[in-house]
């Protein structure tokens, strides 16, 4: 494990030198669904400070059979699959971060729970740039105005965007949404609309996450080349 993490912190670390960024800038989220939690401990002992789920159900019982791991090295958990507004409080609960928000119906649920439970809730808004039915987000025409009413809810701290991009089999075919990503978030930016912590870019996976970095994701949802394929 601890040679994989190596391996990849290497490569994140080669594309920021090649974009001219900061390794410190880039942060690796170990996405471990359907990982057993032995290989996740085994993660977070190598190194690993965030964990990416995608189901609230799935990542209760590792949540809480991982608690003294957790303690330990102060790892974090981002939700990072779609949420549905029914599951909200218990996605509050358990997660640092969510990384899925995609209506403002869901962005209100969880403003209000995070302040009935007296905490402030980092999110991101999914974007859905390829316009895929299979995925979950925003079209890229609603990014703006969502960031908009997100923005005045007090308990969420609106952190940036995140993107799954269509699945091409030459990573730099997928460099485009990663610049129309990146683009949004600077047009919120500059619009005034969104705080000075809106500046975050989740996007890049193990397929793709070296272009993804050279377009300036700050943040890389890394499964596969960490734990290997999944069944």
């Amino acid at each position: 494990m601890r040679e994989q993490i190596e391996i990849i912190n290497q490569r994140i670390a080669a594309a920021c030198q090649r974009a001219g960024r900061d390794f410190f800038d880039v942060t690796l989220v170990a996405v471990s669904k359907t990982v057993e939690p032995a290989r996740i401990r085994q993660a977070i002992e190598a190194g690993v400070r965030v964990l990416g789920e995608n189901r609230v159900q799935e990542a209760a019982g590792k949540i809480l059979e991982l608690a003294d791991v957790v303690a330990a090295h102060n790892v974090t958990w981002h939700l990072i699959g779609h949420l549905q507004s029914n599951k909200a409080r218990r996605a509050v609960e358990l997660f640092s971060a969510i990384q899925s928000v995609d209506s403002f119906k869901l962005a209100e649920r969880l403003n209000s729970v995070a302040d009935e439970l007296g905490k402030r809730l980092p999110v991101f808004i999914e974007v859905n740039l390829g316009g895929e039915d299979s995925k979950a987000g925003v079209a890229p025409g609603e990014v703006l105005p969502l960031c908009e009413q997100v923005a005045t809810l007090p308990a969420l701290e609106l952190r940036g965007l995140m993107t799954v991009p269509p699945y091409l089999d030459d990573p730099n075919d997928v460099r485009p949404f990663f610049c129309r990503l990146r683009a949004l978030r600077d047009e919120a930016r500059q619009a005034g609309i969104v705080g000075s912590e809106f500046k975050e870019l989740s996007m890049g996976m193990s397929h793709d996450f070296e272009v993804a970095i050279e377009e300036g994701a700050t943040l890389v949802r890394i499964g596969t080349a960490l734990f290997g394929s999944r069944a």
